[in-house]
């Protein structure tokens, strides 16, 4: 493919070679597919395009505020054929915790215009108003004529490689999100390096699970596919976290041919379909199912190719990887050609020093399409974009993700820092422990953590300060209040959940126990509940009986 100046003048020139080819494929509520031409984004992307240089917005920052499908795909495009820095967030939910985090990214932002659409248009503008921007000029992308920008002036791209396109807030808590800063430059690498691991091509469809907001889902799943001139299937990930096997069907009634999805989906799949597998299920078209986002299970790896090839699916198609948790929005698979550039390291955190093959420690990635900094970040970036591995080469990225090489190949085993990795989403316990306070008059303090190492199931560690009359008869409907709270808010399941007496999290002083040492107890069956829950194949470490 020729080299261009910018990814928007990529996208352009693929709406001028295949104008009539089929862009979004948007599954609709009875299974069949509204689909966009190229010519027909193109179109809308131009009209978004003109109405925000009209308010010279080249290089300002602007909200993307809706649903995964074609309008959010169409604002995308618009944001970057007017050389603007999109910022994507969740659109308006129920979610309080969304709600905090959308507004700490508004303000650390400094957003200057805002795309939405019309469903979320309202509550956008509420919420905004809440925090002290109600002047912040709003567009219904969906009530935007498609010939909107046809008489608009072209102007020449002002934007080059190094120009920011992406501002992804994919890390930090609620109260202080982190963008990374990644430029035309770093998603063009990216394009590159993604079709290396994932085999893609014009012929491609590629769908996944997960949420667009989130770098790997917005590049790989929708940017992707339209660099190649293939075709994006916009997938919605939520009914899938409860319906495994849905995911399954829609990879077989829409032809999806590459995905990318998380270690659990996989197992839940291979687990439900048993030995004798639903009828009326095609999976031959499927030539990449990378399994990716967190560590990756020997059994599931195992189990999964041997479970779907009755329905077609092809040797060699589930493939383990790896891909980095902030800021770098390019996979590495295992028995992959590799991509151009990239380069990872195992390496000691607090010594810096680079580990042989089989020792844990920190994986260090580099490569063109690594981000450069966080948005409004210190000048010196040298920790944790620009490390050095001792005694070697600089320029890595520390991602903050455990792992080892086993004869060179990389496999990732768990998280350095707090954040969790849980049903393929990143979680930061700060968020869930804070929403767990205001569930019911009776909870008190919790610890959350994963029974991996910052991977794996989540394990709840919930405070009861006080039961009614002392009776224990109603323990089992506040666990399923707090399962409930969980999978609304942050759209995961709770593997174990345990509720104990006052003292078992806070401690004797005031001081909160830390969760690594909480985490220690757990697992050597210390810590004695009044009532535990587990979810299906998670073990019950707890062995000391009731409190």
């Amino acid at each position: 493919m020729p080299r261009y100046a910018n990814l928007a003048e990529a996208l352009k020139e693929r709406a001028l070679r295949c104008p009539d080819g089929t862009a979004l494929a948007h599954p609709a509520p009875d299974g069949t597919e509204h689909r966009v031409s190229y010519a027909a984004l193109d179109a809308r992307a131009d009209a978004v395009a003109a109405w925000l240089r009209a308010r010279d917005a080249t290089g300002r920052r602007v909200l993307l505020a809706m649903d995964p499908g074609p309008c959010a795909a169409v604002a995308l495009l618009g944001c970057l054929y007017a050389g603007a820095v999109a910022v994507p967030v969740p659109a308006p939910s129920a979610s309080r915790t969304d709600a905090e985090r959308t507004a700490s990214i508004v303000r650390d932002a400094a957003v200057d215009l805002v795309l939405t659409e019309t469903a979320h248009a309202t509550e956008t503008s509420r919420r905004l108003s809440r925090i002290g921007r109600a002047g912040l000029t709003c567009l219904a992308v969906d009530g935007l004529r498609p010939d909107a920008g046809a008489d608009a002036p072209r102007q020449p791209p002002r934007t080059t490689a190094d120009s920011l396109a992406l501002l992804a807030y994919d890390s930090g808590p609620a109260t202080a999100p982190r963008g990374a800063l990644l430029t035309h430059g770093n998603l063009t690498a990216a394009m590159t390096g993604l079709r290396r691991t994932l085999g893609t091509d014009r012929r491609s469809r590629i769908g996944g699970w997960l949420p667009r907001r989130h770098t790997p889902g917005l590049i790989g799943q929708v940017l992707h596919p339209l660099w190649l001139g293939a075709t994006a299937v916009t997938l919605q990930a939520e009914p899938y976290r409860t319906d495994p096997l849905g995911w399954l069907r829609a990879i077989s009634r829409h032809g999806i041919t590459e995905t990318l999805a998380p270690d659990i989906l996989h197992a839940r799949c291979a687990a439900l379909l048993g030995d004798e597998p639903p009828a009326g299920l095609d999976l031959s078209r499927w030539r990449t199912a990378l399994n990716a986002g967190e560590p990756v299970s020997a059994g599931t790896m195992a189990a999964f190719p041997r479970r779907c090839a009755p329905l077609g699916l092809r040797p060699g198609t589930l493939v383990a990887g790896y891909v980095p948790a902030e800021g770098a929005p390019v996979p590495l698979a295992t028995g992959r050609a590799p991509v151009p550039g990239a380069d990872f390291a195992v390496v000691d955190p607090l010594t810096g020093r680079g580990l042989p093959d089989g020792a844990p420690g920190e994986i260090w990635v580099r490569g063109p399409a690594v981000a450069t900094g966080h948005w409004g970040g210190p000048s010196d970036t040298a920790p944790l974009f620009a490390a050095r591995v001792a005694e070697g080469p600089g320029g890595f990225l520390r991602t903050g993700d455990l792992g080892l090489t086993v004869n060179g190949r990389l496999r990732m085993t768990g998280r350095v820092r707090d954040a969790l990795l849980v049903d393929g989403h990143t979680l930061h316990p700060q968020d869930v422990e804070r929403e767990l306070l205001g569930c019911a008059k009776a909870l008190g303090s919790a610890r959350v953590f994963c029974a991996g190492p910052g991977a794996g199931a989540l394990v709840v560690v919930q405070e009861v300060v006080r039961t009614a009359g002392g009776a224990r008869t109603g323990l089992p409907r506040l666990a399923a209040r707090i399962r409930a709270l969980i999978a609304e808010e942050f759209g995961v399941e709770t593997g174990a959940l345990l509720l104990v007496r006052p003292g078992t999290v806070r401690g004797a002083g005031t001081a909160k126990i830390r969760r690594a040492l909480l985490r220690e107890r757990y697992l050597r069956g210390e810590v004695r509940a009044l009532h535990a829950e587990f979810g299906p194949g998670i073990g019950e470490p707890c062995r000391g009986g009731a409190a």
